[in-house]
């Protein structure tokens, strides 16, 4: 009897704990649980960021773009293998070797004005998702210029890290957001379904506008992950260039989407259709989404008449309303 009343006595009441702070972006977590988790939260990052970062010179990636033998670690091998899914189903409009291509335009297009078609049909020839590939736990690429950037996913990657070392725990009321990208489960500390915002699509490159177009009511464990080109683009000859990247033609994406969300099963694939959406334009966005039906979409678009639209998956209705 002692035994078992001193067991009981060590036992913790749940309680919501959160864990915000700021890596290369800010991030915000909250979760339900009878102690704190933070060290292993932060753990999870830098799990992330010894595999993936481009930036540091240690990770996993970096020995890779400089092609050095490595053996890439079981995180690495699942998002090489997830983007490249992606890749797939947008016929390259996704990319993770694009990175030279981007490295081109420079931050901001601060390159824009050196940049020839013959540059850009050079850079292109080593990049495409098609030349390199996973062969047991090592890259082989086709062209040893190739370069890999995860950055695209990097947020919604390390959101999946964090939920899953949560699910591991069987904490059932969570939410993590990493640069605006989300995974939630069940409720929050008021008992009501975690709720995020989809901002207005304004020319604000400050990002000081917090006006809202949308609030989606997460109802169920899913990742939800948005881009958007309208705090970053640049305007010439009247004519405005988004900072995403078309993979397939080297040059800044000129299509109608100002802003894209993604709900997915989790959420580097969130993230990833939703960079490839900015790309594709809402009229192959709508054909992509018949091929790939667990994602649901709202997107911001300009219509023929250049008039401010927005349009939904008839999937993604019953998070638009609690």
């Amino acid at each position: 009897m002692l035994s078992i009343l001193l067991l009981s006595g060590c036992q913790h009441e749940k309680q919501y704990f959160e864990v915000s702070g700021m890596t290369h972006t800010p991030y915000h977590v909250k979760y339900e649980y009878s102690q704190s988790l933070e060290k292993e939260i932060k753990a999870e990052f830098a799990n992330y960021y010894h595999s993936l970062n481009p930036f540091d010179s240690l990770s996993i990636i970096s020995q890779i773009n400089r092609n050095e033998e490595v053996e890439v670690d079981s995180l690495f091998a699942f998002t090489f293998r997830k983007v490249m899914q992606v890749s797939e189903q947008t016929n390259g409009l996704f990319d993770v070797t694009c990175a030279p291509l981007i490295n081109l335009w420079g931050f901001g297009f601060s390159k824009r004005d050196s940049i020839t078609q013959q540059v850009i049909d050079s850079i292109r020839s080593f990049v495409g998702y098609q030349k390199i590939r996973l062969e047991g736990s090592r890259v082989v690429k086709d062209d040893p210029r190739m370069l890999l950037n995860f950055s695209a996913v990097g947020d919604g990657g390390i959101c999946d890290l964090v939920a899953r070392l949560f699910d591991r725990h069987n904490i059932q009321n969570y939410m993590v957001e990493v640069g605006g990208e989300v995974v939630a489960k069940g409720v929050n500390a008021k008992g009501q379904h975690w709720r995020i915002g989809i901002s207005k699509p304004v020319d604000d490159p400050a990002g000081m506008s917090q006006e809202l177009e949308q609030i989606l009511h997460l109802k169920q464990r899913v990742g939800v992950a948005t881009s958007g080109d309208y705090r970053n683009f640049y305007v010439k000859d009247g004519k405005k260039y988004a900072h995403t990247i078309n993979p397939t033609t080297g040059y800044p994406a000129d299509q109608d989407i100002l802003s894209a969300t993604i709900i997915a099963p989790d959420c580097l694939t969130a993230d990833a259709y939703a960079t490839a959406f900015m790309v594709m334009g809402s009229a192959a966005a709508r054909q992509l989404k018949e091929q790939v039906p667990e994602i649901e979409y709202f997107i911001i678009f300009t219509d023929e008449h250049g008039n401010y639209a927005t349009e939904h998956s008839p999937g993604m209705e019953p998070y638009l309303s609690e």
